[in-house]
């Protein structure tokens, strides 16, 4: 929840005036009110549009919610479900996440499937199981031609906006354990959304499990953001 109209405008603004490496998919994911903006701002580009949720259902008595049919509408090609500020703040089961990723795909939407532990799992040694169930239980049901077709994203969530970061090495367990969960995950893109930032992005990016970055704060600013960029367009080079 961060930005009004005017200051989304203004950053994809500037990252569309800025030359992107070649190789790197960039993708913004403003709140719902600068959808329209920012997806205004980016056309033309090679800069895609996320939304950060949606409900299942493509119309009814839901107040406050956005359909599929309504993001496809405005240009919206990803969208991020289950983050674990949902599913903390908002009650999001693995049931609710499960639907909403097969209502993404049913309307053309990308979804970015966040799955991640709390400190408390994570010091207990408990991670693989707890990410392994949510993976599993988010894409079931989903043929392996449809589970290539998402994007996972590990974020553990002790470490997001917090500034503490996994290990490279142990963020590409993990990621390596949500890869070989489902069929299909193996030719998919994984995402680490643990308070990456320039300075330790390209550790990171140079495990081979991890294919890419969920950004937060570091991508609130065009400073921040644009190095992470870089770094991604060293390791698609190198692969």
């Amino acid at each position: 929840m961060h930005k009004t109209v005017a200051e989304a405008r203004e950053l994809a603004r500037q990252l569309v005036a800025t030359v992107l490496p070649d190789g790197v998919e960039v993708a913004l994911c403003p709140p719902f009110t600068a959808l329209v903006a920012v997806g205004e701002t980016l056309r033309g580009s090679t800069i895609a549009l996320g939304a950060q949720n949606m409900h299942e259902a493509p119309q009814g008595a839901f107040t406050g919610e956005i359909s599929p049919v309504m993001l496809r509408e405005l240009g919206v090609t990803y969208v991020i479900l289950g983050h674990s500020e949902r599913r903390q703040y908002f009650a999001e089961t693995d049931a609710t996440v499960a639907r909403k990723v097969k209502s993404a795909l049913e309307y053309g939407i990308v979804p970015i499937v966040a799955v991640g532990e709390t400190a408390d799992e994570h010091a207990a040694g408990t991670t693989l199981d707890k990410v392994v169930r949510q993976t599993r239980a988010a894409l079931d049901g989903l043929t392996p031609g449809q589970v290539e077709g998402c994007v996972m994203a590990y974020e553990p969530i002790w470490a997001i906006g917090t500034g503490n970061v996994d290990t490279p090495e142990g963020a590409n367990s993990v990621m390596g354990a949500i890869r070989g969960s489902v069929d299909g995950l193996e030719f998919a893109r994984i995402l680490y959304g643990g308070s990456m930032k320039s300075d330790n992005c390209s550790s990171m990016f140079e495990q081979p499990n991890i294919d890419g970055g969920l950004i937060g704060g570091a991508s609130l600013a065009l400073a921040s953001f644009f190095p992470i960029i870089e770094a991604a367009a060293v390791r698609a080079a190198s692969v």
